[in-house]
């Protein structure tokens, strides 16, 4: 239980802050298909983030592992730190967020005006070196670590939320493909599930980013994709035991700035995930068996914390 009337009182507002995203039909120029596109990035702290925060945070509040005064600590290359820095705030509690060096200042200056603290560690340890201090962290005493990687609660809160609103949302008989990028495997795992638990005899597809080595590095430099927010080579323990039939669409990582900068003139404020996830959204539609599936991805987050990268600094359209 929740140790005050305050504290519930900032649970229930916070839990009540819940955006229902719009999902929206998006086709682009050079191709035919269109795809169900979900706009995370009108989530409030500007990315799908926002609903892991929010719902691993205020379970623990309302079962009593986080209290009121507690710290909480993350390992995050940017979005999921954004997120838990406004639910922190919300919840009047304190959080630090650890990340490699390398990550866009805008990043680092968002998580600051919610009043948070960021730690950096070593670039060429990686989200590993950032997840192992965190280790040490929340060895502290009134210290919570959500543990994102790991925490069911994870794609638990795309089951529940993000799942629904598709069904809810999409106007069609069932969803045949559901396209998404793994960071941590929480909304590829979550959204599907909620999705097979409604009868969509969806196939899940991962968007995978392949590193061309021929644009700058736009965040962290020991992620081998250049997509932020999507780490290749990252196994998580959400992962194909929970998910049948998962495919696979590669998308180089130039094609997918490409594709994000068409989506921003298109009026879609978003950043490099999206593009990746567009277009391997697409590219699976193309193999498909039937000949116009339902295609559903998500948009994770807004352009205005990759101002300083790739996507508005490099190639003759940026």
């Amino acid at each position: 239980m929740v140790g005050s009337d305050s504290s519930a009182a900032r649970v229930s507002q916070c839990a009540s802050s819940r955006v229902i995203t719009p999902l929206v039909p998006v086709t682009l120029d050079a191709w035919s298909s269109t795809v169900w596109c979900k706009l995370e990035y009108l989530n409030p702290s500007g990315s799908t983030k926002d609903r892991i925060a929010r719902y691993i945070l205020t379970k623990a509040m309302r079962q009593g592992t986080l209290k009121p005064g507690d710290r909480v600590v993350e390992a995050s290359s940017g979005s999921t730190s954004i997120a838990l820095a406004l639910t922190c705030a919300q919840l009047g509690l304190s959080f630090r967020a650890v990340m490699p060096e390398g990550v866009s200042s805008e990043r680092v200056m968002m998580i600051g005006a919610f009043g948070a603290d960021v730690e950096l560690t070593s670039a060429a340890d990686g989200v590993a070196g950032a997840i192992q201090r965190v280790s040490e962290l929340a060895g502290e005493s009134n210290t919570f670590w959500p543990q994102q990687f790991s925490n069911s609660d994870n794609p638990e809160a795309h089951r529940q939320e993000t799942a629904q609103e598709v069904l809810n949302q999409i106007g069609a008989a069932s969803v045949d493909l559901f396209v998404s990028g793994v960071g941590t495997g929480g909304t590829l795992v979550g959204v599907t599930q909620g999705l097979m638990d409604a009868g969509c005899q969806v196939t899940p597809v991962l968007a995978r980013p392949i590193d061309t080595g021929l644009i700058a590095e736009p965040e962290c430099c020991s992620f081998s994709s250049r997509i932020p927010g999507v780490v290749d080579g990252l196994s998580s323990i959400f992962g194909s035991p929970d998910l049948p039939n998962v495919r696979e669409v590669e998308v180089s990582d130039v094609e997918a700035i490409d594709v994000t900068r068409q989506l921003i003139r298109s009026g879609f404020p978003v950043g490099p995930s999206s593009g990746l996830n567009f277009l391997a959204a697409v590219r699976a539609c193309e193999q498909h068996d039937s000949e116009s599936p339902v295609a559903v991805t998500v948009f994770p987050d807004r352009m205005e914390r990759y101002f300083s990268t790739e996507l508005f600094h490099g190639g003759e359209d940026s």
